[in-house]
């Protein structure tokens, strides 16, 4: 098994490995301008002083602060509104519309009245990222609470299981192999908003920090920034990856994949 896993991880890293020595040899013998393209080695050793002088450190964690708490808001407003409209006629009927036209609109067009309504600090950031995120939320879970098997319904009705705890204890549990497929979809929305909105207003953060490299000619500090974002949105999803297997232990699914692994 650990040779199977060795081999996996062996072909997986040959794309990765073979991407950075072109982007080395071709910042370093000249086929690429450097200012275009500095070297990436070039790119890992400003990664470290930066790191060590706080900055990149500081801006991590804006970014991060930001992701997060956008995030779990569109989590827990997204999952409780995809339930309550598979379940209640009333929600349903009212969420519908906005969902409908809301989902495929481009929320990032919203920012300007984000920040018009709620300034350019951190407020307008995660507003806008747990709204462009929700959606995916909200659909998926509805979908899934939706097809939970009725008999299963029908057996805890029989038992005398209240509308509350039907929700809840029943439904909800059934419904979340969907719903953590959702929360994947809208984990990577959350953070390209996140980033998007610090180039777009300031305020600090990775991508504050890549527009600022970028206005002082500076291109190792924009790329430096560029591949914190891509480790760090690598290490958000699989750490998500983990809880889902954490939480659903008991699925098929994962017991399938753990077989594999």
């Amino acid at each position: 098994m650990k040779q199977n896993r060795l081999i996996r991880y062996g072909v997986m890293s040959v794309l990765p490995v073979t991407i950075l020595v072109a982007w080395e040899v071709s910042a370093r013998t000249g086929m690429v301008s450097s200012f275009l393209l500095p070297p990436f080695s070039k790119v890992i050793l400003r990664i470290v002083e930066d790191m060590s002088s706080g900055l990149m450190v500081a801006a991590l964690f804006g970014t991060l602060y930001r992701m997060v708490i956008s995030y779990m808001i569109a989590v827990v407003l997204g999952v409780s509104i995809g339930i309550l409209m598979a379940r209640i006629h009333i929600v349903r009927w009212f969420f519908d519309p906005i969902v409908s036209v809301g989902f495929p609109a481009p929320k990032i067009a919203f920012l300007p009245i984000f920040i018009l309504w709620f300034g350019f600090f951190d407020a307008p950031k995660i507003l806008m990222a747990s709204f462009s995120c929700i959606f995916p939320i909200i659909g998926g879970t509805w979908a899934a609470a939706q097809g939970v098997d009725k008999y299963l319904i029908w057996s805890a009705e029989n038992l005398g299981t209240n509308r509350h705890t039907m929700l809840w204890r029943v439904i909800l549990p059934a419904a979340l192999p969907q719903v953590f497929t959702a929360l994947q979809v809208a984990l990577p929305i959350a953070f390209i908003v996140i980033v998007i909105s610090e180039m777009l207003t300031g305020g600090g953060g990775l991508g504050g920090a890549m527009m600022a490299g970028s206005r002082l000619a500076d291109p190792a500090r924009t790329f430096a920034n560029l591949i914190v974002i891509g480790i760090l949105g690598f290490l958000a999803m699989k750490g998500l990856q983990l809880l889902r297997r954490r939480v659903l232990v008991w699925h098929v699914e994962v017991q399938q994949e753990e077989m594999v692994v």
